[in-house]
């Protein structure tokens, strides 16, 4: 599986961050495109067409000290529970360290692109999140 991210801006100059999939590379089976919300994380997974599949919802707060950030995966009219994306809470190592742990549930019985569309949207939740950016030199 490859994945590529790439930004677009919106007419409100705010960036939005899509996500390719392919699988085998150069062959994309789908797309991870976030939509702007005030007060969570919202990301739509598309098919290779553009055609919006299945949504993920993230919680109001990714800060949650002590506890897991969970990012459900639903259907589009949002009524059915498909699955989850979920950052474990790991005490000190969370706090300190820069490692992550993820679960991701899902079906077993799913299409096999679609789940390759979840893992990709764990990509790019862990990129949007909880990834540090690296530290800056400053010369003085």
């Amino acid at each position: 599986m490859r994945v590529g991210i790439s930004v677009a801006s919106s007419p409100l100059s705010r960036l939005h961050l899509q996500l390719e999939v392919q699988c085998p590379p150069g062959v994309t089976i789908g797309f991870v495109a976030e939509h702007w919300n005030l007060c969570r994380a919202v990301y739509s997974l598309q098919s290779e067409k553009r055609e919006n599949v299945m949504r993920v919802r993230g919680p109001c707060s990714t800060y949650g000290c002590g506890s897991d950030s969970v990012f459900e995966v639903k259907s589009l009219d949002g009524m059915s529970n498909i699955g989850s994306i979920i950052r474990k809470w790991n005490g000190l190592l969370s706090a300190m360290g820069d490692a992550d742990h993820f679960e991701i549930h899902f079906p077993l019985d799913l299409d096999v692109k679609m789940k390759a569309m979840i893992f990709g949207a764990c990509f790019l939740i862990d990129f949007m999140y909880f990834e540090r950016s690296p530290p800056q030199n400053s010369s003085r």
